[in-house]
């Protein structure tokens, strides 16, 4: 992430805390971040890692797309690659990918991802309980555990649920391409 892209993001991050009227303590308190990480990464000191954003994402309640990069306030029909929002988390050696951006008049988003050999990426909890998920691996080989239940996935495999818990993507000795749908 360039450093304006930091600071865009730290600014935006700090915005959706006050408009809120919460103070760093009490994100602390909601998310389980400790408050001198937190003002690290509204200072745009540190980059959060998609634990971090996923944590964030449920005090929230929005999904990651919009905790890094505010909605689109008009229709774009066409997302260029070239243009599309591209988040990475170097400690999990992760890049996230919005191909389609969040829009108020669209209910469906598209994520590419692309995970690093021998890592692994917990989401405690759902940004939104009850959203429908579609991975769809597009390279490699992962272990998804969606609240407790564990399936290994190679290119071409689809997994569909609806989340309201837990999820842990991990790879093993291959990186792994995919592509997530949220409705």
């Amino acid at each position: 992430m360039h450093a304006s892209d930091s600071s865009r993001l730290a600014s935006h991050l700090r915005g959706l805390r006050e408009a809120q009227n919460m103070t760093l303590a009490v994100l602390a308190q909601r998310s389980g971040l400790s408050r001198a990480t937190l003002s690290r990464i509204e200072n745009a000191e540190v980059s959060p890692t998609a634990e971090t954003l996923g944590r964030l994402a449920t005090v929230y309640a929005l999904p990651i797309s919009q905790l890094l990069s505010p909605l689109e306030q008009s229709f774009q029909p066409v997302s260029r690659r070239g243009e599309q929002s591209v988040w990475r988390d170097a400690g999990h050696d992760f890049l996230r990918r919005s191909v389609s951006p969040p829009n108020g008049q669209l209910s469906i988003e598209l994520i590419e991802g692309e995970l690093g050999a021998g890592q692994l990426i917990s989401y405690a909890a759902p940004a939104i309980p009850g959203q429908e998920h579609h991975v769809y691996v597009l390279s490699g080989q992962m272990e998804i555990t969606v609240e407790g239940n564990a399936h290994d996935l190679g290119a071409g495999d689809c997994l569909r649920y609806i989340l309201f818990g837990e999820t842990i993507f991990r790879t093993s000795t291959s990186p792994c391409r995919y592509v997530i749908a949220l409705s």
